[in-house]
């Protein structure tokens, strides 16, 4: 049995002084050692999967980290971290304390720049180049990493634009696999799909126009060949675009064949490829299942719903509707300034759009919202998926920012549903119609009702519900957070309990104010929580309230405080910021 190679590697220097004819074999050893790993810890597993021979080839080639990788996005870098001094501590990925999950320029001074959003390797790997150039570091080479459907992304296309019109030492390495999380979609993905069969004509060259210097199709899983190329590249001048050939999944089976599922497939076999067992018995939904659900529902009995998604078909559950409406349901790519403006137009036109975005790229298409949305009065529909914290995921996709950065902006409704029910009932009341545009934000994960689908019921939009009286103590919460708030009230006494009143306020805009006079009156403390930040969202609101109309009351914010959490699982994390039951009962036993 040969030795393994791997154990020997502890940074890219060591892989350096290899033979090139052993590297087949440590692309083996690093592939078992991310399944291995993988199934057992959880994570994101097809992207590495599918570039583990360009990774040993860039290392390999290039001598970083004095020549510069910057990886988009960041699922793909796990045989990267491997390979520069991580394969120790490899296990504690996306885990509290551990690794994170995406290249962090705190955490190795291989990983060059912080990613874990799409398209952002480009600009950046091109503001590197052109400071080496003013620095007079000629021969330093700067590689960015991006995938098929990532490029397709309009910072990309800026980037690329720009990048163009430079002499620097930019080598753009185009892993194409036809798919990101979901499949790419596009007519660049229909241009690739014909460079792949044809070839590249130079007249017939997007790269090429863009004054690229263009090579490529390659296979990328030929680690000779790769190398060879990179090798080849390096003497060349100026802006350069490698187009390689990748299967994302490769190495193991269902992982090729099933590329959507196991993206992220949670724990399997490493041996079989098999998923682990589901939990057989009956459990609440997902929430981005009540809104996939809820969606093709609605319009089965509404003709004029649109629903719209930059990439996450299969991530918000669009893809419900997508399978019964394909002609009503869109998916637009990586491209969520496009999304907001596009459905912004189409709700111009008659239709009563549902636009789905993660609420952590939801921040892409901020001006989108505020120019081409709000400010005009056009009633999109926004659902904001995996709001709050998300948990392993980390501080680029924690969606803790929304209920602030909507909050200052004129024309809008914010709504934060408690449960399951509400999120239906919010939905229909929305596609009856609103006079402005209404942004629904839930979390990951599931809720906690297992008869969730009970007929519709409209919500009056401002109004608060008050699920408890108390005496002398007032919770105002928002959204899921409800519940963590509850358990608290229930650890306590039958006496304490008393004292306690809990509001669910649903709305952050517009606020029940005459709900909240009424509040003020009766309760001396008022404790606000919520799964955003503390400052700017419903706390801030309160407060702010309080302030206008000379309220002396005690208020306590509690929230996301001003930071960004790391990553950990969501409970864990919601202890630390103080939001977890067991947090809410320690302050309200303060007032008690």
């Amino acid at each position: 049995m040969p030795k393994n190679i791997l154990n020997t590697i502890k940074l890219p220097a060591d892989l350096r002084k290899i033979s090139k004819e052993k590297l087949p074999q440590l692309a083996q050893e690093l592939r078992e050692f991310i399944i291995n790993i993988v199934a057992t810890k959880e994570g994101h597993l097809g992207a590495s999967l599918g570039v583990v021979e360009l990774t040993i080839a860039l290392h390999y080639v290039f001598n970083t980290p004095e020549d510069i990788l910057v990886w988009d996005v960041g699922h793909q870098a796990y045989g990267h971290k491997i390979l520069t001094g991580r394969k120790e501590i490899f296990h504690t990925n996306r885990q509290l304390g551990g690794i994170s999950g995406f290249p962090k320029r705190s955490e190795s001074e291989y990983d060059t720049f912080g990613v874990g959003h799409s398209s952002t390797a480009i600009s950046a790997a091109l503001g590197m180049a052109i400071a080496s150039k003013l620095k007079g570091e000629i021969d330093k080479q700067h590689i960015t990493i991006v995938g098929d459907a990532s490029i397709a992304s309009g910072m990309a296309f800026e980037a690329l634009n720009h990048a163009g019109v430079t002499d620097t030492n930019l080598l753009v390495i185009l892993n194409d696999n036809a798919i990101g999380i979901d499949p790419s979609v596009g007519a660049l993905k229909n241009y690739f799909t014909k460079v792949k069969l044809n070839g590249a004509k130079e007249s017939d060259n997007i790269f090429e126009a863009l004054n690229f210097n263009y090579s490529g199709p390659i296979d990328g899983h030929n680690l000779e060949l790769v190398i060879s190329e990179l090798e080849r590249l390096k003497t060349v001048s100026g802006p350069k675009l490698l187009h390689i050939i990748t299967k994302k999944g490769k190495g193991l089976k269902q992982a090729e064949e099933n590329q959507v599922v196991y993206h992220a497939p949670g724990k399997f076999d490493a041996i079989t490829g098999n998923l682990a067992p589901k939990n057989t018995e009956i459990q609440p939904p997902k929430f981005q299942d009540v809104f996939g659900k809820t969606i093709v529902e609605l319009a089965s009995q509404n003709e004029k719903i649109i629903g719209i998604t930059p990439a996450m078909p299969t991530g918000s559950s669009l893809k419900f509707m997508m399978d019964v409406f394909p002609e009503r349901a869109f998916d637009v790519g990586i491209a969520e300034q496009h999304a907001v403006t596009f459905s912004a137009g189409m709700a111009t036109q008659g239709f009563t759009v549902f636009c789905n975005i993660y609420s952590t790229f939801l921040q892409r298409a901020y001006d989108q919202v505020i120019h081409d949305v709000c400010l005009q009065k056009i009633p999109v529909i926004f659902c904001l998926d995996r709001a709050g914290i998300v948990g392993e995921d980390g501080a680029t996709h924690h969606g803790i920012f929304d209920l602030a950065y909507l909050n200052c902006i004129p024309n809008l409704i914010i709504f934060a549903p408690r449960n399951e029910t509400e999120l239906r009932n919010i939905m229909f009341t929305a596609q009856l119609g609103l006079d402005l545009p209404i942004f629904i934000r839930y979390p990951r994960g599931r809720g906690s009702i297992l008869d969730w689908q009970k007929p519709f019921k409209k919500i009056e939009v401002g109004k608060a519900v008050v699920l408890k009286e108390g005496a002398e103590i007032v919770v105002l919460t928002l959204g899921t957070v409800a519940k963590n708030t509850l358990e608290a009230i229930a650890s306590l006494t039958v006496s304490q309990q008393e004292k306690i009143g809990l509001v669910n306020m649903r709305f952050l805009k517009p606020l029940d104010e005459k709900l909240l006079h009424q509040i003020f009156k009766k309760y001396k403390t008022i404790i606000t929580v919520e799964d955003g930040t503390v400052i700017g969202g419903l706390g801030s609101s309160v407060a702010c309230f309080a302030a206008a109309n000379h309220y002396k009351n005690q208020i306590e914010i509690l929230g996301v405080p001003d930071v960004f959490p790391e990553h950990g699982t969501i409970s864990e994390l919601q202890e630390i910021v103080g939001i977890s039951s067991k947090k809410i009962k320690q302050t309200l036993q303060k007032y008690l």
